[in-house]
């Protein structure tokens, strides 16, 4: 057993037990990333079996609606003509193992971090499988904005992919904040 002895009782795990903070929940991470991709296809099915495309149901007058499109692009309408849902699938797969191999280095202990990773793994497989469904591009409906100044049109992968860089970003800073002592 490797440890110290403090008052002749050791500080060390029991052999085969892992500290606290030592190992990686990927029942979590796997949990988060499976939740997302159902909650993620259950709204975009729902949408595409109750609505026609293009329609528009106000659910808070004019500030929150649900719209029917099919986004070929990406995030805010970036749209790179015929060869999009080509280069975006491979995008996508690409940023999908960049991801899966900052899990892999992330440590256990920064679990804001592993969080992240796995709201934005489970977005981007949500927006993924639509890639794949859909030759027309990704299911969105939600439709926030007031009057013609609105927000481009989202899903539920989109919103835990923002949500995932959000506290990506956030717990990176706190982290290099934390160990550059400031």
């Amino acid at each position: 057993m490797n440890g110290t002895r403090v008052g002749g009782t050791s500080t060390a795990a029991p052999r085969g037990s892992v500290p606290p903070g030592g190992e990686k929940n990927h029942a979590r991470f796997g949990g988060i990333v499976v939740a997302l991709v159902v909650a993620d296809w259950i709204t975009k099915a729902l949408v595409q079996r109750f609505m026609d495309p293009y329609q528009q149901v106000d659910l808070i007058g004019e500030y929150l609606r649900l719209t029917y499109i099919f986004n070929p692009g990406a995030a805010f309408g970036i749209h790179l003509g015929d060869a999009s849902r080509a280069v975006f699938l491979v995008l996508s797969v690409v940023a999908l193992l960049a991801l899966l191999a900052m899990y892999w280095i992330t440590p256990a202990r920064a679990q804001g971090r592993l969080t992240a990773i796995a709201l934005i793994v489970g977005g981007a497989l949500g927006n993924l499988v639509d890639r794949v469904r859909h030759e027309h591009g990704v299911v969105d409906f939600v439709d926030i904005g007031v009057g013609a100044v609105r927000w481009p049109v989202f899903n539920v992968a989109d919103v835990a992919v923002t949500a995932g860089a959000v506290v990506l970003a956030l717990s990176l800073w706190r982290e290099d904040s934390r160990d550059s002592g400031r």
